[in-house]
């Protein structure tokens, strides 16, 4: 599938506007492309007890798992933030799209000034926590 770099940034950067961060001030926005073109949005959305808040990646991925999509569906995931260089997801995020996402998907990370990085999620992070490690026999 050839992946269409500008559309997702374009959405990932809408849905950026549409975040709700009212305490980092920081806002960031997703976007999951699945192989049958559509595109699911995501918003981080923070919350005054810290721990309950949500990023865009996981919104994103949760909102495309919601709307029927499965790990074989999604082809990439872009995510853009204010940064200086392109956004890095967070370790928690790196695990939830490690578990959503099949492994050569796409994650492509930008900045505001469309400067991209692209990984796939096995490098994005190599060597992830899998159901396989949750077996009953110890």
């Amino acid at each position: 599938m050839k992946i269409d770099y500008d559309k997702i940034y374009i959405s990932a950067s809408q849905a950026r506007e549409n975040a709700y961060a009212p305490y980092s001030r920081f806002s960031v926005g997703a976007a999951v492309l699945l192989r049958d073109g559509r595109i699911v949005a995501g918003a981080n959305v923070e919350n005054a007890s810290y721990p309950l808040a949500i990023c865009a990646e996981r919104a994103a991925l949760t909102a495309a798992y919601g709307a029927g999509a499965r790990k074989e569906d999604i082809a990439a995931i872009g995510v853009v933030g204010a940064t200086d260089l392109p956004i890095s997801p967070c370790g928690a995020c790196r695990q939830v799209i490690a578990e959503l996402m099949d492994a050569d998907a796409e994650v492509i990370l930008y900045n505001l000034k469309k400067e991209k990085k692209i990984f796939r999620v096995k490098d994005l992070l190599p060597y992830p926590f899998e159901a396989g490690v949750l077996s009953d026999e110890r």
